[in-house]
């Protein structure tokens, strides 16, 4: 992996989906550098997704000539605006750009938590940690707020041009302040803590019906040994249709516990 020793740089990682956004994060780092020449490189790390079917194999095109246009736009002989990793990498391998980065950018259009947002934030010197650039509509802007990482439309290239430069012009003091809110709340909300609270809901969501609702191909019986048996493909289909059409009509309300 290149060497940023340094120099500042922002670091993206993410599978090469259309949901991820990167091409529009591409589109706002390429606003920024127009407007703060130099100020700022990208390692823009991204994992082939599906490769085999059409529309994804055209999105990484599409990603790739935007990275080519932006290095030709702004680099130079001994610069390059944006270093584009089309491969994965173990997470030993990530730690050390992750901490080195001063800006994580994780602006999917939409996604489940991102954990790619709470490990550059586990991966950063508490003395001296980057800012987290993060997608209104990622998972993970449930749990860190505006006060802690900075949040941005990510179909809007400008917004995302504009945190950052604000990421990279940050004072240590502030810096600081919205890491450990966000550590913090990942050191306090383990994975266990999740799955546990996951379990919970899906518990709530349970509905019991009586077993005498349904006395058809099993549904409702109490153990495999009372299931009918049908001796042939005619009785099975009969029993089939009419629970079927039984599964359409709801129990009485008071009858669901």
């Amino acid at each position: 992996m290149e060497s940023f020793e340094g120099s500042r740089f922002a670091i993206g990682v993410d599978r090469l989906d259309y949901t991820k956004g990167i091409d529009k994060r591409v589109e706002g780092f390429n606003q920024l550098l127009r407007t703060e020449p130099h100020s700022i490189s990208l390692l823009q790390i991204a994992t082939s997704s599906r490769a085999d079917v059409e529309q994804y194999q055209k999105y990484k095109e599409d990603v790739e000539s935007a990275i080519n246009r932006v290095n030709a736009e702004h680099g130079t002989d001994r610069w390059r605006p944006i270093h584009y990793r089309n491969e994965s990498f173990s997470q030993a391998a990530l730690a050390r750009p992750y901490r080195a980065a001063h800006v994580g950018v994780v602006t999917p259009l939409r996604d489940g938590m991102n954990l790619v947002a709470k490990e550059y934030v586990a991966a950063q010197d508490p003395k001296d940690p980057g800012v987290l650039v993060l997608s209104r509509f990622a998972g993970a802007a449930e749990d860190f707020n505006e006060n802690e990482a900075l949040l941005v439309g990510p179909n809007l290239p400008e917004e995302i041009a504009a945190a950052i430069s604000k990421a990279t012009h940050m004072p240590l003091e502030e810096r600081v302040t919205r890491w450990r809110s966000m550590m913090d709340k990942i050191e306090s909300y383990t994975i266990h803590d999740w799955a546990a609270d996951y379990v919970s809901e899906l518990d709530k969501s349970r509905v019991t019906v009586p077993a005498d609702q349904f006395h058809h191909l099993g549904l409702g019986w109490t153990n495999e040994a009372q299931v009918p048996l049908y001796r042939t493909d005619a009785e099975t289909l009969t029993a089939l249709r009419h629970t079927q059409d039984r599964l359409w009509v709801l129990p009485e309300p008071d009858s669901l516990t």
